[in-house]
């Protein structure tokens, strides 16, 4: 199955198994919401307010808060603006690229190699994530929200990894992108990220940790996972498929420039036409981010700054003391603690 299928609305569509009960409650975060620009409505959709209902166990004020958060966000970091000649650099080691195919379910598949990391500037390597899930999510065929992510260890040390960035990557996936992982396949984890693990899972909500899966190529009974999750013709051999095609960066970037032009045709009100009842204002002066009221009983209190992310960084990579042994398997964790 291709995964380069024409620009998907899945984004934009509603859930045909919504309860009632479920559906009274999306109503009742679009009251509190109120009006927005036409971009922020149509990400809006039942699909999408029903991800941060599900994120925040269907509790309508810190789902209605967390919305506002990511509105105002989006407002500002503009996600769906970045194009790829802005993060090509980042990209050049193939350290997260979408693969050209999708699992069984017709889920996007993001690669990620923290052994390749290339870079020291948190802001670039955030802006590069940002980028990556935003492509994703235009390439899931319709009705579907999930991706996997498939983590290669191979080459990792305490070298690649980055406190800072750790907690960016965390913060982002977690806030912004609820409710989009489908399964993150751990591959051949070195020895040091398993206490590691140990430690974290109780704090991660069941859930999330169910889709977590270890996966090692000398194990055939963990190996069964990859054979029912993907067409092993199509996996690459990193992975214990049969593809044996490497990442080629020009090959990659012909694509993503593809991808680029969809970017404008899925934020048009045609890509919408499902979300009903959504009131829109034709210009983002009526979404003012700095006064987005978090709390959903109509009370003063604002949106803080979010994280540091917005500024540039530039970080040497810790290698010898004990944050940095804590934050080197941190970092795949923080792409899987998405609930």
């Amino acid at each position: 199955m291709s995964a380069d299928s024409k620009v998907s609305t899945s984004n934009c569509c509603d859930n045909p198994l919504m309860s009632e009960g479920q559906q009274e409650k999306i109503n009742e975060i679009r009251r509190l919401l109120g009006p927005l620009p036409e971009k922020l409505s149509i990400y809006c959709s039942d699909a999408t307010i029903s991800r941060y209902l599900r994120a925040r166990n269907w509790n309508v004020k810190k789902a209605t808060k967390m919305i506002k958060e990511t509105l105002r966000w989006r407002s500002e970091y503009k996600p769906e603006a970045i194009r790829w000649d802005e993060i090509a650099s980042e990209a050049e080691t193939g350290k997260i690229y979408r693969s050209n195919y999708a699992d069984k379910h017709g889920r996007t598949v993001l690669v990620m190699r923290p052994g390749c990391q290339n870079s020291k500037s948190v802001k670039g390597q955030i802006r590069y994530l940002v980028y990556c899930m935003e492509n994703a999510v235009i390439n899931l065929p319709r009705h579907q929200e999930e991706m996997d992510w498939l983590i290669d260890f191979k080459g990792c040390s305490l070298s690649n990894f980055s406190i800072k960035a750790t907690r960016e990557t965390a913060h982002v996936l977690q806030e912004h992108y609820p409710e989009r992982l489908g399964v993150a396949i751990l591959y051949n984890p070195p020895k040091f990220f398993e206490p590691f693990w140990t430690v974290v899972k109780p704090f991660l909500e069941p859930k999330t940790a169910d889709k977590v899966k270890f996966v090692y190529s000398d194990d055939p009974k963990s190996m069964k996972i990859m054979d029912n999750l993907f067409d092993m013709d199509q996996l690459e051999s990193t992975f214990g498929g049969k593809n044996k095609a490497d990442f080629d960066i020009n090959k990659y970037a012909e694509r993503m420039r593809e991808d680029d032009k969809k970017m404008p045709l899925f934020w048009v009100t045609g890509n919408a036409s499902e979300v009903p009842h959504q009131p829109s204002v034709t210009t983002a002066a009526s979404l003012d981010p700095a006064k987005l009221e978090l709390d959903s009983d109509g009370s003063n209190e604002k949106v803080e700054k979010s994280s540091s992310y917005e500024g540039d960084a530039e970080e040497n990579y810790p290698d010898d003391n004990l944050a940095a042994k804590s934050s080197s398997s941190s970092i795949a964790v923080a792409e899987v603690k998405v609930v």
